[in-house]
């Protein structure tokens, strides 16, 4: 508690930042999932408020997801209402409680760094993509919707030239100024004093927005028409209000589908989750580590809150809390905070976030996204090398070209694909000296891992081997060798007598000249397959 109260001056300006990033993203989200818009500024509250509270991540936010839009809409239609639809988060938040319970955050470790990297500058590229048109006034396409292929039938590209031949002036003029505004801020300004570092350019850039708005409001060349503006629900009264909330029916339990939606919700919303975890963790100045676990665990709790009073299943969300690192977010209290604000200001003043143009909060993820996929790193991960290089744009590719989830599965599948290929060369696992001497001598030594993945080369190399030969295969720094490698070595030793071959097997075991059994030789102290020095 005490460090939460020591960095609120770094965690209200960037709660502050979150919140105008949040607003159009939640409500994008619920109009692309097929759901009333409130739902997905219930889940907004939510992943703010309660899942901040509990999550171990300190730099973390949580929200409704893009990358559930699609099943969302689908299920509500499968369904028949979305009371039953409700009714499935709250059993998918209950399936994240078990995931958390048996330890399944340790999946998100498994995601190649290139692949990460890449889901991060994709997520990056599309951001400013998808906010082109809200930039120049054409939001035929929901805030949220980050699909190639859009909801309005549009897709990515189109929608761009779409928005270039139905320019908004009014909305291009303010979304312009917030852009020079948010630059000086952060270049200028924000060195200046503490004023600039406690007051975000964002805000500056939103609140100039509504004069502009105000100012111009029934000018027919500079003004900015509602269907430009966020959109925020409105009710007349008290009873209005409360009348927006929704509730599971509970009488569907025995429904196979609900179950079968709701493990699917559980499943896409917990692996979004733990790559956004393992994201921000990357991007945090502060290398924090977030536990998984009980990342899962608050991810659940937050589902099963929001599936309960209405609200869109929640993630942590890579847009949110790169945004928060970006302006200088230090603890939970960020996320709580942007909660806490998202459920003021729908209370309490809807009318005045339905004067802020959608343009100057594209203007603000504009610079988010130029953040995330910084040009410098293209060239970065081309150093790297190719086995870095092609997962890190496949990944790339496939977000911008298909949408997050597909993209990172490519990724992840040219990844493994790349370790195969590098495996079968075998550059690291195996090496060969003193092949072609006069006397026929061959040295071969293995590294300390050599798994089934090894199996290709050693045997071509083996096969290679010239007759009336020497071979001397050197184990001892071999910390792990596979039985499947221990059999082609059997296999091996029995083909080497036709072709005139000795072998010399040398370990810190001992020395073996032409072994009858190598699996003998390698159990010769242990019941267990060779593990050496373990």
């Amino acid at each position: 508690m005490k460090e939460q109260l020591q960095y609120l001056k770094n965690d209200i300006p960037a709660s502050i930042v979150v919140f105008f990033v949040a607003i159009p993203l939640c409500l994008g989200i619920a109009l692309a999932s097929g759901a009333p818009l409130f739902s997905g500024l219930i889940a907004g509250i939510i992943g703010g408020i309660v899942v901040g509270a509990i999550s171990g991540s300190k730099i973390g936010v949580s929200g409704p997801a893009a990358g559930l839009a699609a099943i969302v809409l689908s299920a509500i239609g499968t369904l028949g209402s979305f009371e039953n639809f409700l009714l499935a988060v709250v059993l998918g938040g209950i399936i994240q409680l078990i995931f958390g319970i048996l330890k399944a955050g340790v999946i998100g470790y498994y995601f190649p760094s290139s692949v990460i990297k890449g889901m991060l500058t994709g997520i990056g590229i599309i951001i400013i993509l998808k906010q082109i048109p809200h930039f120049f006034g054409y939001d035929s396409d929901p805030e949220g919707d980050f699909g190639f292929m859009q909801v309005d039938g549009e897709n990515t590209f189109s929608g761009i030239l779409n928005a270039l031949n139905n320019i908004s002036l009014g909305s291009t003029i303010i979304g312009i100024i917030a852009i020079l505004i948010l630059i000086l801020w952060s270049t200028v300004l924000s060195k200046k004093g503490k004023f600039f570092k406690l007051v975000q350019g964002p805000l500056v850039a939103v609140v100039g927005g509504i004069i502009y708005y105000v100012l111009t409001e029934g000018n027919a060349k500079f003004g900015i028409s509602t269907e430009h503006l966020v959109s925020v629900p409105v009710p007349d009264n008290l009873d209005s209000f409360f009348g927006q909330f929704s509730f599971p029916n509970f009488g569907a339990i025995t429904n196979p589908d609900i179950w079968v939606i709701g493990f699917t919700i559980a499943l896409v919303a917990s692996l979004e989750t733990l790559l956004c975890v393992e994201a921000t963790d990357k991007l945090d100045p502060h290398k924090n580590i977030t536990p998984t676990n009980r990342e899962l665990l608050a991810q659940g709790i937050g589902n099963i809150c929001s599936g309960m009073i209405g609200g869109l299943p929640i993630t942590q969300v890579i847009v949110r809390s790169s945004a928060n690192i970006q302006s200088g977010g230090r603890t939970k209290m960020s996320a709580v905070i942007h909660g806490i604000m998202l459920l003021i200001s729908v209370i309490l003043i809807p009318t005045i976030l339905n004067k802020i143009p959608l343009s100057v909060l594209a203007a603000v993820l504009f610079i988010v996204g130029y953040k995330l996929a910084k040009p410098a790193l293209f060239k970065k991960m081309y150093d790297l090398g190719w086995n870095q290089f092609i997962p890190f744009i496949v990944t790339i590719l496939g977000i911008v070209f298909i949408d997050l989830l597909y993209g990172i599965a490519l990724g992840l599948f040219v990844g493994i694909v790349v370790i195969l290929i590098k495996s079968y060369q075998n550059s690291h696992f195996l090496n060969i000296e003193g092949e072609g001497n006069k006397d026929g001598k061959i040295k071969m030594t293995l590294a300390e891992e050599v798994t089934f993945f090894n199996k290709g080369s050693i045997i071509k190399e083996l096969d290679n081997l010239p007759e009336n030969s020497y071979l001397e295969l050197d184990v001892r720094k071999t910390r792990f060798l596979d039985h499947d490698i221990i059999e082609i070595l059997e296999d091996f030793a029995f083909k080497a007598k036709e072709r005139n071959i000795d072998i010399k097997l040398i370990s810190e075991r001992g020395i073996a000249e032409n072994p009858p059994s190598y699996i003998e030789f390698f159990k010769l102290r242990k019941k267990e397959p060779f593990y050496h020095n373990m």
